[in-house]
């Protein structure tokens, strides 16, 4: 059966009318990662705060929407040549950064160098005039110098919020190794929380009911969990093609089922739904 297919079946057993589908709004989300003694391979992760509109008390990658400043002409002239660039793909590589910057404190970037800036009190207060909106990204990116490692990410995954939601996102998720001179830590606006943690934690902590995670974060989480380190993380996500994914509902025998495609690299490919209606 095809995604359309599936879509058409699941309006027509559920009698739900079609709507005009919201476009989704271009958004881009970066797997902080570092290897571990005592862990293996872990990953940041900030719990989102309970009174925001999107994924409120999940715990969640460090990510948001592409702004208007990810395609200024400053900026864009600072992001690093990487393969298969495109204007696309350079919006959204600078998004991820700064997302991440705001989010996590991490900074993806070089001086000139070719060094990542330590971390310290110059860096937490651009984070801070940052996220106060008293600095702009590209005026941070002048007044420091600095080149975005945009390089540095390598695309991991491209999800799509399926047209039943009123609020979507067309996301592109990538893998990046944390600079060791850099701390992490959450922003304490949006995300009230955050740690470092296995793969296999996050699950087993979601299986238990101490975590909620959505499923798109939860089926990263999944294909994350099948690598022992970065360098195994990065080797198996660059032999693997970016295929985009738009989750469709399914009504079956014993329930209604949120489906990917399963050619993209994801083993969770699909989760029932709870009897409050949302993915179990």
């Amino acid at each position: 059966m095809s995604q359309a297919q599936a879509q058409a079946q699941s309006q027509s057993q559920t009698g739900h009318a079609t709507k005009p589908a919201t476009v989704p709004l271009p958004a881009a989300t970066i797997l902080l990662l570092r290897d571990s003694a005592a862990a293996g391979l872990e990953v940041f992760m900030v719990l989102r705060h309970q009174q925001i509109d999107f994924a409120s008390g999940a715990l969640v990658f460090p990510g948001g929407k592409v702004d208007p400043q990810d395609a200024d002409i400053q900026v864009q002239a600072r992001v690093a040549p990487y393969p298969g660039a495109t204007p696309e793909q350079s919006r959204l590589r600078s998004a991820a950064i700064r997302e991440a910057f705001e989010e996590s404190g991490i900074l993806l970037a070089r001086q000139a160098d070719g060094v990542p800036p330590s971390a310290g009190r110059a860096l937490d207060e651009l984070r801070q005039r940052l996220n106060a909106h008293s600095l702009s990204w590209p005026d941070l990116l002048a007044g420091t110098g600095l080149q975005l490692a945009s390089d540095a990410l390598l695309h991991y995954g491209h999800w799509i919020t399926p047209p039943m939601m009123a609020k979507r996102f067309d996301t592109h998720f990538y893998l990046a190794r944390v600079p060791a001179d850099q701390v992490a830590g959450h922003d304490g606006g949006e995300n009230v929380d955050s740690l470092w943690i296995s793969p296999q934690q996050v699950l087993l902590d979601a299986a238990a009911g101490r975590r909620t995670v959505i499923f798109p974060t939860l089926s990263n989480i999944v294909r994350l969990a099948q690598y022992h380190s970065v360098d195994e993380a990065f080797a198996a996500t660059a032999a693997t093609p970016v295929l985009p994914i738009e989750p469709w509902t399914e009504q079956r025998a014993d329930g209604r089922y949120l489906c990917i495609r399963t050619d993209a690299g994801y083993s969770l490919s699909e989760q029932k739904f709870g009897p409050d209606g949302k993915p179990a």
